[in-house]
């Protein structure tokens, strides 16, 4: 049995939010469609009789409060292991961006420990402790290309997205995930993306239809006052289509292929420090490839 695992978990673009009602427990009904992306968090995990996290580099506090904590917390007390883990996360999503970093690193912890304790837990089973821990987490775990509906709980996989390049901006602050659906509730919004269009797109490989189609209610609520200026400069760039991510604040904007998209992130760059160019990602939370041994 392994001593030591590194698991690595895409973070994740919403092509479609919409909110559709309100669930038991106070929760919004959304109906999304959503994409992982090439963005990675790095969870290295090692046995341990204590439970500790380490988050070098990161301005996230690396307490019980952090989801990745919870996740382990939640792994062992549904194995009934009494077995400890230390863990240490190498961020690279932004934070209050919409783009599942944390629910990522949750992820990144139930496979990581799956396989690091041999628990032989199924897909479905990780993805019930998932949501159990935040809404974006079993989404997280499955990854691809998925229609996401309930609280985020009820995941249809669908054929991978058409090849397509996401130019991510990051701009100066972030957004409250609870405070924009907060606002939801006051304003309520304009846009209600129909998420069977953009179903239909993807299984037709159509990135035109799918960008003529995306849109997120809750953009306009979300109190990120540099969307307008981030997306117009996206459009301007050459985007195909450009919006907000889940409840922001990163905005994106997808490209036909990778030379267009990096002379918009280059314009980008003179304004804003956090662009990345990303591919759309097949999979979810997993094993790291292990390093070739060198030929001696």
């Amino acid at each position: 049995m392994r001593n030591q695992v590194t698991v690595i978990a895409p973070a994740k673009l919403n092509l479609a939010l919409d909110v559709v009602g309100t669930l038991p427990g106070g929760y919004h009904g959304l109906d999304m469609l959503m994409q992982a992306v090439s963005l990675y968090e790095t969870v290295t995990l090692r046995r341990s009789q204590n439970l500790t996290l380490r988050l070098p580099g990161s301005r996230v506090p690396a307490n019980d409060k952090n989801t990745a904590y919870k996740a382990a917390l939640a792994f062992f007390h549904y194995t009934g292991l009494l077995a400890g883990v230390e863990m240490e996360i190498r961020k690279t999503a932004p934070v209050r961006a919409g783009m599942g970093g944390g629910s990522a690193d949750a992820a990144a912890v139930l496979v990581g420990l799956n396989e690091l304790y041999g628990a032989k837990l199924s897909m479905s089973e990780l993805c019930a402790l998932g949501a159990q821990l935040g809404a974006d987490v079993p989404f997280a775990l499955m990854g691809g290309t998925c229609r996401v509906q309930g609280k985020g709980d009820l995941m249809k996989a669908l054929p991978p997205c058409p090849d397509c390049r996401f130019v991510v901006v990051m701009p100066s602050v972030g957004v409250s995930t609870p405070e924009a659906f907060a606002r939801y509730d006051e304003m309520g919004s304009p846009v209600h993306p129909d998420c069977d269009v953009l179903e239909a797109a993807v299984r037709a490989g159509d990135l035109r239809a799918l960008c003529a189609g995306m849109g997120n209610a809750l953009e306009m609520c979300s109190g990120a006052r540099e969307t307008p200026r981030i997306r117009r400069m996206l459009d301007e760039a050459g985007a195909l289509a450009s919006m907000m991510t889940g409840s922001g604040a990163a905005v994106f904007g997808v490209f036909e292929s990778e030379e267009p998209a990096r002379a918009a992130a280059a314009a980008l760059r003179r304004v804003y420090r956090q662009v990345w160019v990303l591919a759309p990602d097949a999979g979810g939370a997993r094993l790291a490839p292990r390093p070739r041994k060198k030929k001696e």
